[in-house]
């Protein structure tokens, strides 16, 4: 099975934290080079030098904010005018405030708009036509279960998965004849710190303690547990790897079982 992504480059959306760093860890691993993006500068300044190095791999970083899309436009055309094709995409970032879908002001949805899709649009944009001329292209959207199955108390954030699902799967349909493939990778519960602000804000709204709700959370997987960032990961460096050519345009759990539909 060909893994190997040497010479590869990959840009990794919220590369400092969480599921984003567990991913450049492991693209990192099979030898691309890592292009870290993310809004803290010195954060990424940090977590640069702690990537895997093997010979001839170039690591660097963009600092945007994803609230903002016309920065991340402006700071990535930038980055690629300057360097060479970006063969990867993961497109990655941290998901609106809960709360019901009734209580949601139209404001709250343009900024998750502008969080996940606007500026995942932006990038593909930036990056597409000299990732169309390498004849080798993986764009990965990491979003959520709530795809196939919404989760209650997450309204703003089900819309908006939602959305950046058709628009991955409709790209899926437009640039596979290019050789690049589009696909959504769908975590359930991980242990990272957008769970434990989820996990807060049930025990601040329930009265219940933090401990219980965790516990409550892992019981609804079969598996009887939560994923550890680097779990979710595999699946992402799996999909952005050569041996994941003919594979285009799904949404792939990576749940322990959780979600109940197919």
């Amino acid at each position: 099975m060909n893994l190997d992504l040497t010479d590869k480059n990959a840009l990794v959306g919220g590369g400092t934290d969480g599921i984003g760093w567990a991913t450049a860890i492991e693209l990192a691993s099979l030898g691309c080079n890592v292009i870290l993006l993310a809004r803290n500068k010195q954060k990424l300044i940090t977590k640069l030098k702690e990537l895997p190095q093997k010979e001839n791999q170039n690591h660097s970083f963009i600092v945007a904010d994803f609230s903002n899309p016309n920065q991340v436009k402006e700071t990535v055309s930038d980055y690629i005018s300057k360097s060479n094709p970006i063969h990867i995409v993961i497109n990655n970032t941290g998901g609106p405030p809960g709360g019901q879908i009734v209580d949601a002001n139209s404001k709250e949805f343009i900024s998750a708009m502008n969080l996940h899709l606007i500026s995942y649009h932006e990038i593909l944009q930036a990056i597409l036509p000299k990732m169309k001329s390498t004849g080798y292209g993986r764009i990965i959207n990491v979003i959520s279960t709530s795809v196939k199955q919404p989760l209650n108390g997450l309204g703003v954030s089900n819309t908006i998965r939602g959305a950046v699902a058709s628009w991955g799967k409709t790209l899926a349909n437009e640039l596979g004849k290019d050789n690049i493939t589009v696909n959504n990778v769908l975590p359930g519960a991980t242990s990272t710190g957008r769970l434990q602000s989820i996990i807060d804000s049930k025990a601040n709204k329930t009265g219940k303690t933090a401990k219980d709700i965790a516990i409550a959370m892992a019981n609804e997987v079969p598996m009887l547990r939560v994923a550890e960032p680097h779990e979710v990961a595999s699946a992402i460096a799996f999909l952005a790897s050569p041996a994941a050519s003919y594979i285009n345009g799904i949404n792939l759990p990576v749940d322990g079982g959780r979600t109940k539909s197919l």
